[in-house]
């Protein structure tokens, strides 16, 4: 995600979001990043934009899941 339009989503990002629609409940990064076959920091950093998109939320502690609108937008 780039600073000029925050409401983008780059290849990683959208790779994340994916992930995480095809998880069965809230994950912890750790899992989102071996299931995507990425760097926990970065799947941490790619977490932090898509929760300020409200794409993401954190229902349990540590752990995130998608958001309606984050399916929304996989859809469009």
């Amino acid at each position: 995600m780039t600073a000029k339009d925050k409401n983008a989503l780059d290849a990683t990002g959208l790779k994340v979001l994916k992930t995480m629609a095809a998880a069965s409940g809230p994950q912890a990064p750790k899992q989102i990043a071996t299931a995507a076959g990425l760097d926990g920091k970065v799947v941490s950093d790619q977490i932090k934009g898509l929760k300020n998109l409200g794409l993401v939320d954190s229902p349990v502690r540590c752990k995130y899941a998608i958001t309606a609108a984050g399916k929304d937008r996989l859809a469009s």
